[in-house]
């Protein structure tokens, strides 16, 4: 069975599933629903707790085996946590896996929690991950996308009784907040509970404050964004400029390698064109899309720019694509900076006024 994320409450305060499996590569998230799983689990006797991690390949699977069908002196009920960082618990660990699902079936006196990072599609139909499924409960950790983030430290901030003010500045405020910490939900999370600290809820003869300036925010709340290629490619991809700087900013001083965001920014610009041409040859958008593997979120961005993308502007962006491959390789190019992140932060720049549909030359 599946259970969404945000209906684990829900779902715990109905009953216990003898297995539970938490997926996802949102660390905060996934902590936050196995301490939820943990207490409920408490509140119904499981007082003893065990926990396994599957290193290697050679991993003794029979402690975990014998696990389920023991107890202590002390407790007669029990928690058992699997947790496999790799996601890939091998042969000898989906068979394993698939006796942890059959002897949970029906098994009143330990509760498995089985923990995985973000599993591909391949995983996810196997028969090991379709049993634990099929036994248990299973829950997608989805990470928090940047769009997502305002409301979501809105919704933290209120839980510890605090808001930031009505109208723009407090849109504002959570817009300063979400560029601060996006990408780093653990250190979002670290940082609103800073917040509570610094400001506590006071009561007062006008009743409860809790209210946040942009000031407080812009003085409190530490850059601890982190970045990565593929949503820098969304963000040039949605023309969103002022984000783009930023996260070129961010990833040089992370210290990404130039030609990694180069080929991210250039395989954007590959299919673009690959794209065009189909639909130029009479092939429907989506077919086109679909013939070159573009799907998901940067489905719907295609969707948005090809029918304003005109031939003269895919052809300048692959020929510019072409000369920054030169430069982060060490060649000079003429009419470009010679500094590797200058040229990159030129095309990206470039890409995304094409897309956010700024009038082009030619």
């Amino acid at each position: 069975m599946q259970v969404a994320l945000a209906q684990l409450s829900q779902h715990l305060q109905r009953g216990l599933s003898p297995l539970y499996v938490l997926h996802g590569d949102e660390p905060l998230l996934q902590q936050e629903a196995a301490d939820a799983i943990r207490a409920a689990a408490r509140a119904q006797g499981y007082t003893e707790r065990n926990s396994y991690t599957v290193a290697g390949a050679h991993f003794d699977w029979s402690a975990v085996l014998a696990a389920g069908g023991s107890l202590s002196l002390f407790a007669d009920k029990q928690i058992v946590e699997i947790r496999i960082p790799s996601g890939k618990p091998g042969k000898d660990g989906s068979v394993a896996l698939q006796q942890v699902a059959e002897s949970a079936r029906g098994n009143d006196s330990t509760l498995t929690l089985v923990m995985l990072p973000r599993l591909d599609k391949a995983t996810r139909t196997g028969a090991w991950f379709a049993s634990l499924e099929a036994t248990g409960t299973s829950i997608q950790i989805d990470p928090i996308e940047r769009a997502q983030l305002p409301q979501w430290i809105a919704q933290r901030l209120a839980a510890q009784g605090q808001r930031v003010v009505a109208g723009e500045e407090g849109q504002r405020t959570l817009q300063f907040f979400a560029d601060r910490v996006e990408g780093n939900l653990l250190a979002a999370h670290q940082e609103i509970q800073k917040l509570a600290l610094l400001h506590p809820v006071k009561e007062g003869d006008a009743g409860i404050t809790g209210e946040l300036t942009l000031e407080q925010v812009e003085a409190a709340v530490l850059n601890v964004a982190r970045y990565d290629v593929f949503k820098l490619s969304e963000a040039v991809l949605a023309g969103q400029i002022a984000r783009v700087q930023r996260m070129l900013d961010g990833l040089q001083a992370e210290g990404e390698a130039a030609v990694l965001v180069h080929w991210a920014l250039a395989e954007d610009i590959r299919a673009l064109k690959r794209v065009k041409d189909a639909m130029s040859a009479g092939r429907p958008l989506p077919m086109a899309l679909r013939e070159n593997r573009v799907w998901g979120a940067k489905e719907r961005l295609y969707e948005r720019i090809l029918p304003r993308l005109t031939d003269a502007s895919a052809n300048r962006l692959l020929q510019s694509a072409h000369l920054v491959d030169g430069i982060v390789k060490g060649l000079k190019v003429p009419d470009w900076p010679t500094d590797p992140w200058q040229a990159l932060q030129r095309l990206a720049l470039q890409l995304g006024r094409v897309c956010s549909g700024v009038p082009q030359r030619g």
